[in-house]
């Protein structure tokens, strides 16, 4: 029974299976698939520190709010060195002819640490009788929060850097999208799995749940990195005296590039204005709609389903040869439209139009993404890897002000209607949030301002097809 249902499966045609066809003779798609189980380790924490631990945090341990803000932000303050990493990493000698497994393993080091101290760190701030036991519980929390977000981020950076060695130039578009699939996978798993282990919390259960999730890092990284890269013998030691790349200097480089500026101007105003709508998206199915809690959750799904089928929709629009450019503004446009139709659904009740907005929320955004990516990957000259480097750290920013800017713009527009200094036009619990979704209309219409000269330059060369990419390429 088994070997027919195998069999049936091979005589599929690639169109039926998505990313099936990225294999080649030398890299079967079975190892890119295992490769890619690098993200799930990644989704786990960014779901573990978003979905699940500030709710733990706030609600069970009654940490403060503004306490919890600031441990959630740590790992966005480590983003901005992937650039520095992946500058590194690119000029990394190494005797053992290793590039990209030496940081996927001391990333798995650091984010296995953070998780390992994190609980205790959380309980002793949380109740300890000892003198100045919270402050140590504050700092030691602090430094968990650094580890595990630092090393997630190493995690996928060397990770995208390996998928991208090991790809053809023409399949590098797919394997970054299925790369990418497999965090959506891995933050929607893992959200199930913690939600029901701390349905009755207790302090040992949530002990067990987070450095479970630290040994499954373990686990997950070392299945997907065993074998994958090749040792060289071509890579040597420093020697005495050689004078070694300068990171100002290819900094310096880098920002007098006029095509970087513009796509990492786009990036950031992109991400921004997709994000805002994260932590009020729920809350208004809720309020304004009267959606269930069932219903509010579900939300979440219906924006993972459509950033899936968006970036398979536009890997194969590259591989058509759609310029990466105009994938990203496809994804703006369909942003725009998503953002209206969530507006739109509150003025007659259309709970419909309210979940297809959200459905292309999702759709837009992993368009956006995959398109912005995909152009810094063909960069020509030496900006090419400092402007990839530099995508993953803007992209990492732009979300994490969004998040911020989100709940005090809405707060701010309640608070001035009440007191009478905003016009409400008879809605005043509507307004607040649709001043949100229209700001985030206005700022994907400043998105396309960098974009569309973007368009015209001919900034992939064909003439790089078989070029190895460096580490700080693939730091989304």
């Amino acid at each position: 029974m088994g070997g027919a249902v195998r069999s049936r499966i091979r005589t599929l045609p690639s169109s039926w299976l998505p990313f099936a066809d990225i294999g080649t003779a030398d890299v079967p798609f079975s190892r890119f698939l295992r490769l890619s189980m690098f993200q799930l380790s990644v989704g786990m924490v960014q779901t573990l520190f978003i979905g699940t631990l500030n709710r733990v945090m706030i609600v069970e341990l009654g940490v403060p709010a503004a306490l919890v803000a600031i441990f959630i932000a740590i790992p966005l303050l480590v983003a901005p060195f992937r650039a520095l990493i992946g500058f590194n990493s690119d000029n990394h000698r190494s005797v053992l002819g290793w590039r990209r497994v030496p940081y996927l393993w001391f990333g798995t080091l650091l984010q296995f640490g953070g998780l390992a101290i994190m609980p205790f760190a959380l309980l002793v701030m949380t109740d300890s009788v000892y003198p100045y036991g919270r402050l140590v519980g504050i700092f030691s929390s602090g430094i968990a929060f650094a580890l595990a977000g630092g090393g997630a981020h190493t995690i996928q950076t060397a990770g995208l850097a390996l998928a991208g060695d090991l790809a053809t130039p023409e399949k590098r578009p797919r394997v970054v999208a299925l790369m990418y699939v497999m965090l959506l996978v891995g933050t929607v798993i893992s959200a199930f799995a913690f939600g029901v282990a701390l349905q009755d919390f207790d302090p040992i259960k949530l002990i067990q749940v987070i450095q479970g999730a630290a040994a499954i890092t373990v686990v997950i990284s070392t299945l997907s990195l065993w074998k994958q890269e090749a040792r060289s013998t071509e890579y040597v030691e420093w020697k005495k005296g050689e004078r070694r790349p300068i990171f100002m200097e290819s900094w310096l480089k880098f920002v007098d590039s006029g095509p970087v500026a513009k796509l990492l101007t786009a990036v950031f105003l992109g991400f921004m204005a997709f994000n805002l709508q994260d932590v009020l998206l729920e809350p208004y199915g809720g309020e304004i709609l009267g959606l269930s809690v069932a219903a509010t959750t579900a939300l979440t799904g219906i924006m993972a389903v459509g950033a899936v089928l968006s970036f398979v929709v536009g890997a194969r629009l590259m591989e058509k040869g759609w310029d990466p450019i105009r994938v990203a503004l496809l994804g703006v446009f369909v942003g725009m439209a998503a953002f209206g139709l969530v507006t739109l659904s509150s003025y007659n009740q259309l709970p419909g139009a309210f979940r297809v907005g959200t459905f292309l929320i999702g759709f837009g955004e992993a368009l956006f993404g995959l398109g912005t990516l995909s152009f810094a990957m063909g960069l020509r000259g030496e900006a090419q890897g400092m402007a990839l480097g530099a995508w993953g750290a803007v992209f990492a920013t732009g979300e994490g002000l969004a998040l911020f800017f989100s709940g005090v713009i809405k707060d701010g527009v309640a608070h001035l209607i009440a007191r009478g200094s905003f016009p409400a036009f008879g809605m005043p619990r509507v307004v607040p949030y649709d001043v949100v979704y229209l700001l985030e209309i206005a700022l994907l219409l400043l998105t396309v301002l960098p974009l569309v000269p973007l368009v015209a330059r001919k900034a992939v060369d064909p003439a790089r097809s078989g070029q190895q990419f460096g580490l700080a390429e693939y730091l989304g």
